[in-house]
C-alpha cells in the first residue's frame, strides 16, 4: 500500500460501538446537567414564581432521558449513515453546537441563577435544534424526526424560561 492509499484507509468503528457512543453522549451531557439542576432546585428554584403550566419536578427526569435517547439513536443515523462527509460534517457541527448549548442552559439557569442568560441561550438552542433537524433530514429522515420531541420540548422549556424570567424580574 503507496503512502496516499494508507491516508484513505478508515478505521471501521462497529455499529453497536458507535450506537452507544451516541447514546452515553448526550446522557452524560444530560447527567453534568443534572448536577447544575440539583445545586439549585431545592432552594432557590422553590422561590421563584412560576407560571401555571410549569410541569411537576418528576416529570422532567423522564422526559430528558428519553430525549437524550432520541437524540443519541438521531446522531447514531447520521453517523452510521453513508452520506458524504460534505453531508455530514454541517450535522455532525449543528449537533454537537445544539448539545453544548442544552448543557450550558443548565449552568446558566440554575447554578448561576440568571433566567435571563439562560433565555438568551435556549433560543439559540431551538434554533441550532432546528438546524440539526435540516442537516439531519438531508442524511435521514428518521433521524430528523427523531429530534422533533426535543423540538418540541425546548420550546415548551423556551415559553416557561421565559414566563419564569418575566414573573421574577
Amino acid at each position: 500500500m503507496n503512502n496516499s492509499e494508507s491516508r484513505t484507509v478508515q478505521r471501521k468503528i462497529h455499529p453497536v460501538l458507535k450506537l452507544i457512543f451516541s447514546i452515553a453522549i448526550p446522557l452524560a451531557v444530560g447527567a453534568v446537567g443534572g448536577y447544575f439542576t440539583a445545586t439549585s432546585v431545592n432552594d432557590w428554584f422553590t422561590t421563584l414564581a412560576k407560571p401555571s403550566f410549569n410541569p411537576p419536578g418528576w416529570v422532567f427526569m423522564p422526559v430528558w432521558t428519553t430525549l437524550y435517547i432520541l437524540m443519541g439513536i438521531a446522531f447514531f443515523l447520521v453517523w452510521n449513515s453513508e452520506a458524504t462527509r460534505e453531508k455530514k460534517v454541517p450535522a455532525y457541527k449543528s449537533y454537537w453546537l445544539q448539545l453544548f448549548l442544552n448543557f450550558l442552559w443548565s449552568m446558566i439557569f440554575f447554578y448561576f441563577k440568571q433566567p435571563g442568560m439562560a433565555l438568551i441561550d435556549i433560543v439559540f438552542l431551538l434554533i441550532m435544534i432546528g438546524v440539526a433537524i435540516f442537516t439531519f433530514r438531508k442524511i435521514s429522515a428518521a433521524a430528523a424526526w427523531l429530534l422533533v420531541p426535543y423540538l418540541c420540548w425546548v420550546a415548551f422549556a423556551t415559553a416557561l424560561n421565559f414566563e419564569i424570567w418575566r414573573l421574577n424580574s
